[in-house]
């Protein structure tokens, strides 16, 4: 039977990456998308020239109130698509990057980073649990910032993140009975849209990030995506409550 992941934030940065990954794996994928419709046409195409099956829905991720319609429009898909009531793996990656500088954070802030990364991956892995099949797979998307201390202004953002690890160790436990493996990716400084770009367009910043990795060079989308994938490959489903960073060595600096 084939797999079908459903990936939030799918049309675009990391989550488009994720699904083309996984098409490329021989997985199908529901991708959620915010505003970017076009874009997420556009990831559902290239999955489809893979040879899989796609579709994308809209969803506001802190909209807690939409999550049980939502539910029932995966159903349908389900239903309609696949002839199937439950899908495979979950990847929680929507989320948005927020500066709280020490002396000038912004409460407003802090609470919606906490909605974006906390509230609503809790609320809607929650609502979703039921359509997971046993046996299933659940990745949680974190950063390399909850250990690589490189910007205090994302220490919020880190704080966020390194929650929902915790809540992953816990969530992993918590569905062991049912063969669900529950990870966390944690990616490095990857050349995407988030913060506005810095990583992907600033040259400098970006030769000082390859001159502190292992690897050499900042990470691409497709690097992530790659992880993502491997972490989610059915051989991987005794590895649970772990979280895995994908950032090339970044902090080792060059042999």
């Amino acid at each position: 039977m084939t797999r079908i992941a459903l990936i939030t934030g799918g049309s675009r940065g990391l989550g488009r990456a994720t699904a083309l990954a996984l098409a490329d794996s021989g997985v199908d994928v529901l991708i959620t998308y915010r505003t970017g419709a076009t874009e997420a046409a556009d990831v559902v195409a290239a999955v489809e020239a893979a040879g899989r099956r796609a579709v994308a829905l809209p969803l506001e991720t802190t909209d807690l109130g939409s999550h049980a319609t939502f539910a029932d429009s995966v159903r349908s898909a389900l239903r309609d698509v696949w002839s199937r009531d439950t899908f495979d793996i979950l990847v929680n990656n929507a989320g948005s990057s927020g500066e709280t500088p020490l002396g000038a954070t912004d409460a407003d802030e802090v609470q919606r980073l906490f909605d974006v990364h906390v509230l609503s991956v809790v609320m809607f892995t929650q609502e979703l649990l039921p359509l997971i099949a046993d046996g299933g797979r659940i990745l949680n998307v974190s950063t390399g910032l909850t250990v690589n201390l490189v910007n205090p202004a994302y220490s919020v953002y880190a704080a966020m993140k390194g929650a929902v690890e915790v809540y992953s160790r816990y969530l992993a436990k918590s569905l062991g009975s049912r063969g669900i493996a529950v990870n966390v990716l944690a990616p490095g400084a990857t050349a995407t849209d988030f913060a506005g770009g810095n990583i992907r367009d600033n040259e400098q910043y970006r030769e000082r990030i390859a001159a502190s990795s292992a690897m050499g060079r900042v990470g691409e989308p497709d690097d992530v995506g790659r992880a993502a994938a491997s972490i989610l490959a059915e051989g991987m489903g005794w590895v649970t409550g772990q979280r895995i960073e994908a950032a090339g060595g970044q902090g080792m600096g060059r042999a």
